[in-house]
């Protein structure tokens, strides 16, 4: 059923899904496809691509600077919406790049705008969903720019373990975690001995372990005083993290 799906499970923290909703969201989800790690699905400058709804896997979102070197803007994780700018804009303006083996359900436009013409109200939910996303990017450049490096990490853990926890995948004590200290040093502006270095001194801390692809958080009220974290900016009700 819709409802058991991460995409579901995520807009259903914005809005109560009818009957005839739940029914659009089957439909959406027809085109299933499975996607190797590594293997671009969306190429920068791609014209015409389609939009995914990620299912199972973690991907990532990143810009490629004329020297070659990479900027990794996000992560996606099951229930994201995959390329939906670029279908909107016609051209897509970055690259999506499986870090696991990811399914995805293909969406292409006309079913997108024809869902939203019959529902409405999932075309707000969504709506909702990309502005959530935006609010997260914003939050994540304000942490490149102003928060220092044990801060900056210690935010995007809490960020990660209340999305995950949104849709099922995560709780207050831990979630795992495929990302290496390679694509955290992408993400988070710093280099892959410094992530490494930061990542040991929250360990010794007492704060959290990350460690052969799991999370573990021992202090949650000592990450959230440490990171400033406010939640306001995840615009959910409920308090994920407690």
């Amino acid at each position: 059923m819709a409802l058991q799906t991460p995409f579901a499970r995520k807009l259903a923290a914005f809005v109560a899904l009818s009957d005839d909703e739940i029914s659009a969201l089957d439909k959406l989800h027809g085109r299933r496809k499975a996607f190797p790690a590594g293997r671009d699905i969306v190429h920068q400058g791609q014209v015409n691509s389609s939009a995914y709804i990620l299912a199972k896997g973690w991907v990532c979102s990143y810009k490629v600077l004329m020297g070659g070197t990479r900027q990794i803007v996000d992560f996606q994780i099951p229930g994201d919406f995959l390329g939906l700018r670029s279908v909107l804009f016609r051209t897509a303006d970055h690259n999506i790049e499986p870090v696991t083996k990811v399914e995805a359900s293909e969406v292409m436009v006309e079913d997108l705008l024809d869902t939203f013409r019959k529902t409405p109200r999932l075309a707000t939910a969504v709506l909702w969903a990309a502005s959530r996303d935006e609010a997260m990017v914003v939050e994540h450049l304000v942490g490149i720019g102003r928060r220092d490096a044990k801060e900056r990490t210690a935010h995007f853990l809490l960020e990660l373990g209340a999305r995950l926890k949104l849709v099922g995948l995560g709780s207050i004590s831990g979630y795992d975690c495929p990302l290496s200290q390679y694509l955290l040093s992408d993400a988070l502006g710093m280099s892959a001995v410094h992530v490494n270095r930061v990542l040991r001194e929250l360990r010794e801390d007492g704060l959290v372990t990350f460690q052969q692809g799991r999370v573990e958080i021992h202090d949650l009220a000592g990450l959230l005083k440490l990171a400033d974290f406010d939640m306001a900016y995840l615009d959910h009700d409920g308090p994920l993290l407690k």
